[in-house]
């Protein structure tokens, strides 16, 4: 019987792409396995036309060729399908907080779809694997679930096992962790940041720069002092979503002048 406590869905996401940057990679495969409050299960699985040529150092990962995707849709064509599915869902998958949901939402914001992350709690397996184990995700299948994983790098094959080692997990450290989500959310999450790509972090209700020559000073100061550092990071190669929150923190000061 599962031990997971849901009071509504959790989607369970992994995506295989063109490569790592979220700001510049484009998803190839997106599976989402959603578990409903009753366990029963959906899975939405579809191969997607990146746009741009893969990589052969990521196919040889994934296995993945632009012969195996040159006939499936682009992602604008399922973005409005995937966008429903996800509807009042929780998300969880493995490094998700860091790579997954990053990289999902950025194809959305290309689309200049709002993909809500407010009202929905994450909860990242890998970080509480690495917090109890510090191992990978075929690793973790085998200590968690005692089975070899089957054709690793399938984004299906990837979601499904991560669900089955959050299962396990739970049965695992029954003593330390509960089985709802919000609690698990809570146990996974890491510092406070602004942006996924953490670009900016929140200490103390401030939001500070996380990179660069103003690493460490409160973003509002900088844009005071340099405004036209603003505009440089709108034209520089940052994620959508990095851009999407200064655009935020810069109009909230714009309004407040007199």
């Amino acid at each position: 019987m599962s031990a997971l406590q849901l009071t509504r869905p959790l989607a369970f996401i992994d995506l295989e792409t063109t490569g790592t940057n979220v700001a510049t990679d484009r998803i190839i495969e997106i599976a989402v396995i959603k578990v409903m409050p009753d366990k029963s299960v959906l899975n939405k699985t579809k191969r997607i036309n990146p746009g741009i040529p893969i990589p052969a150092a990521t196919t040889a990962i994934h296995g993945i060729t632009d012969e195996d995707v040159k006939d499936a849709p682009y992602f604008k064509q399922v973005a409005n399908e995937y966008k429903q599915f996800l509807e009042n869902c929780d998300i969880a998958g493995y490094n998700s907080n860091r790579f997954d949901v990053p990289l999902l939402v950025e194809e959305f914001l290309r689309l200049d779809l709002n993909f809500d992350i407010k009202s929905r709690r994450f909860v990242d397996v890998q970080k509480i694997f690495h917090l109890m184990e510090k191992r990978t995700l075929s690793a973790a299948y085998k200590f968690y679930c005692d089975k070899d994983l089957e054709n690793a790098h399938s984004a299906e094959a990837d979601a499904i096992a991560t669900y089955e080692i959050l299962e396990a997990q739970l049965a695992r450290y029954e003593q330390q962790l509960k089985p709802e989500v919000e609690a698990l959310a809570t146990f996974t999450k890491e510092d406070d940041y602004v942006d996924f790509a953490r670009r900016m972090t929140i200490q103390n209700g401030v939001e500070l720069f996380n990179f660069g020559k103003y690493k460490g000073r409160p973003v509002r100061d900088v844009l005071k002092i340099e405004p036209q550092y603003y505009d440089w990071m709108m034209k520089a190669d940052f994620p959508l979503n990095t851009k999407q929150k200064l655009t935020e923190i810069y109009h909230s000061m714009m309004l407040k002048k007199p």
